[in-house]
């Protein structure tokens, strides 16, 4: 079959440079997934998703007589510049009739809109911690206790995290965040205990992986900095299977369940998650789009449920395939 991988690496394919820009960065994932694509016997191309993306599509995966589509994308798209970057390339995938892996524009800006996502998980039941969103932070903190969590309203991979513990920090990391990504601040209330990643596969009845903890030990610092997740030096060991009791570990995975649910997902996320010291779980977020590093959570529970790297991607391509066509890929 036909996959074109489409992601971000170069942010010149745009016909103006206008609104918030994307951080550009490089990650030799995107080469990683169409070799495991290849060992899955797919003719694959790498391309940019920018505003040449569909007539590079087009000549790829040709429509047939019947205008059946002739092919897939991977899609590993986070977007270039603008509001809620990583709806772009689903949206023009979409309006072009290409199918594609992963959560569709709603699904991606619901996740991507960390206020909304705590909005709707509470809606529905599931336990989320106590926050505000400011512009100044002066505003009032109403009942929240510090130490507070502060990071953009959109951001991924904690860019603009922090942790602080009195009213005059909070009103220097809100204006960082203003100043810098041009946002609102969510500000929530800092949950001291242990922190969990969920890895979701499928669609109906999903697959939950195996749980994975990021074991912080006695650092200082017990938050998953930009620093923790991808320097090797910072990155804290992580544990897979966690160590959790049945119940817990059966309410963590339904509460995992129903926030992939509430915030519209597909195919596959990672949900993140503090344990306080009673016992409770909280939802932090969800990702729509988790990393697929060898080092990423996800891949860690997909490898400790008995898949390879090379299967873990096929199977994502086959979920998606499944949820358009109704089978998997012959």
């Amino acid at each position: 079959m036909r996959v074109a991988i489409v992601c971000n690496r170069d942010h010149t394919g745009v016909i103006n440079r206008f609104g918030q820009p994307r951080p550009e960065g490089y990650s030799d994932t995107v080469e990683r997934v169409a070799a495991a694509l290849q060992e899955g016997g797919h003719e694959t191309l790498l391309c940019e998703g920018d505003k040449g993306l569909l007539s590079t599509l087009e000549r790829f995966m040709p429509p047939d007589p019947q205008a059946r589509p002739s092919g897939i994308v991977f899609n590993w798209a986070s977007g270039i510049q603008g509001e809620y970057p990583y709806t772009h390339v689903p949206a023009m995938l979409e309006m072009a009739g290409v199918p594609y892996t992963g959560s569709s524009p709603l699904g991606h800006g619901l996740a991507d809109d960390k206020v909304i996502t705590k909005r709707l998980i509470r809606d529905c039941g599931v336990p989320t911690p106590k926050f505000r969103v400011m512009r100044r932070g002066t505003e009032s903190t109403g009942d929240l206790r510090f130490p507070l969590v502060v990071k953009p309203r959109h951001e991924d991979d904690s860019f603009g995290l922090q942790l602080v513990h009195e009213p005059a920090q909070l009103r220097q990391a809100v204006e960082v965040i203003v100043t810098q990504y041009a946002q609102d601040a969510l500000v929530e209330e800092y949950i001291d205990g242990r922190e969990i990643a969920v890895a979701l596969l499928g669609n109906g009845e999903l697959e939950v992986l195996p749980l994975v903890e990021h074991d912080f030990g006695d650092r200082e610092t017990h938050l998953m900095t930009w620093e923790a997740k991808y320097m090797a030096a910072a990155m804290p060991p992580r544990i897979c299977p966690a160590q959790i009791g049945s119940s817990l570990t059966t309410m963590l995975q339904e509460i995992s369940v129903a926030t992939f649910g509430a915030c519209q997902c597909r195919d596959y996320a990672r949900v993140d998650l503090r344990i306080d010291r009673s016992g409770q779980p909280f939802v932090l977020e969800i990702n729509a789009m988790p990393g697929l590093r060898l080092s990423s959570s996800y891949v860690v529970a997909a490898m400790t449920a008995g898949h390879s790297f090379s299967s873990l991607v096929n199977r994502i391509l086959d979920v998606a395939h499944t949820r358009y066509f109704g089978i998997g890929i012959p």
